[in-house]
């Protein structure tokens, strides 16, 4: 199973939160419970530049065996302490396309869904078409936060330039679907993408949602 967090710090807890993501990598590679992992900064996705950037709210992905012992794990535990809010979602995979690190950490387990559903988007952008996309983004994010069915988007990201994406929260599968395939600013980013090659790495993935506990938005 995968779970997403999403912790909500204040300005006291950024020192925090800067040590955390560099050392949470060494703590999370050696348990025996958990598979790919990734831990996340966040922003609000409207141009996708270090301007976006929100210090305050910081994420983790993992796939996990056990959910209710990571839970309580030593790493989240440190962050619901430091933390003024938390936003939990456990997920399980729909389909997922592409590689993230070089991996494809998302097997897909579920074969019929109609309830929520959480889309991740992630790339890692082409060093010489960073100024290019960024010049297509806001078209689609304002298409996006215009678009039915939309519960929640967000920003995420593994570093402040280069490596881009989108946790975004959707009433139903028919939802996602309509902005992916039918929204003109968003099909028009597709035909970019595929003209100017401006991805290196890229990866798209839906996830049934099991259980959310708390608000993204807080």
């Amino acid at each position: 199973m995968i779970v997403a967090y999403f912790w909500t710090i204040t300005p006291s807890r950024i020192p925090f939160a800067l040590v955390a993501m560099a050392m949470d990598r060494f703590v999370l590679k050696i348990s025996p419970n958990v598979g790919f992992f990734k831990s996340l900064g966040t922003g609000k996705g409207e141009t996708f530049t270090p301007k976006d950037a929100n210090s305050l709210r910081w994420g983790l992905i993992a796939q996990v065996h056990d959910i209710d012992s990571f839970d309580q794990s030593f790493v989240v535990k440190q962050w619901r302490k430091n933390s003024a809010s938390e936003f939990r979602a456990v997920i399980e995979p729909i389909s997922s396309h592409g590689k993230w690190a070089g991996q494809e950490p998302f097997v897909p387990t579920v074969k019929e869904w109609d309830g929520q559903v959480i889309a991740i988007t992630r790339a890692r952008i082409a060093w010489l078409q960073n100024l290019r996309f960024w010049k297509a983004v806001p078209p689609v994010t304002a298409s996006l936060k215009s678009t039915p069915g939309l519960v929640a988007a967000i920003g995420i990201g593994e570093a402040p330039i280069g490596l881009q994406g989108t946790f975004s929260i959707w009433q139903s599968p028919g939802a996602l679907r309509d902005f992916a395939y039918r929204g003109a600013a968003h099909m028009a980013a597709i035909d970019a993408t595929a003209k100017y090659k401006w991805y290196s790495e890229e990866l798209f993935a839906r996830f049934a949602v099991r259980d959310i506990r708390g608000s993204i938005n807080s």
